[in-house]
């Protein structure tokens, strides 16, 4: 029996992959600012975040995200905000998107292979590049936009 449900299982995941990102709207509320990252691979300003490994919570991978990508260091939970289907990344991807109010910055972020920088922005003043699907984040959480089940 057991190994029936294994094999299920694994057929399963051979048959129907999901993958699933954690991306974090890391908010300092006394300057209305937002941390974005600037990717070395992808054009655009976007929120930072990534993939959730095999075996990994959702709020432990935003948690190792912020800390590689911005050097952020939860100081509280995080609060889940929406989950969005993400057809431009496969047929099968999903982003779960975090307000981060508590943290602290340990350091400024080094440029790496992966992040070229990463910096606060005020909300009124986020740069020209930032990503469409960014906006529609900040907009839904910061200005009452309709979230939308899209990326």
């Amino acid at each position: 029996m057991r190994l029936r449900v294994r094999l299920f299982h694994l057929w399963f995941l051979l048959r129907r992959p999901m993958t699933l990102g954690a991306r974090g709207v890391v908010f300092d509320a006394q300057r209305r600012a937002v941390l974005l990252v600037r990717h070395t691979y992808v054009a655009g300003w976007q929120l930072p975040g990534g993939g959730v490994e095999p075996g990994e919570a959702l709020e432990r991978a935003l948690e190792r995200e912020l800390a590689e990508e911005g050097n952020i260091a939860l100081t509280g939970a995080p609060v889940l905000q929406s989950i969005h289907f993400n057809r431009q990344a496969s047929r099968r991807d999903h982003v779960a998107v975090y307000l981060v109010t508590a943290f602290r910055q340990t350091s400024t972020h080094v440029p790496d292979r992966e992040i070229a920088e990463a910096h606060f922005f005020a909300l009124d003043a986020l740069p020209e590049e930032t990503t469409a699907a960014t906006r529609r984040r900040l907009a839904e959480i910061f200005e009452g936009a309709a979230v939308s089940p899209e990326w």
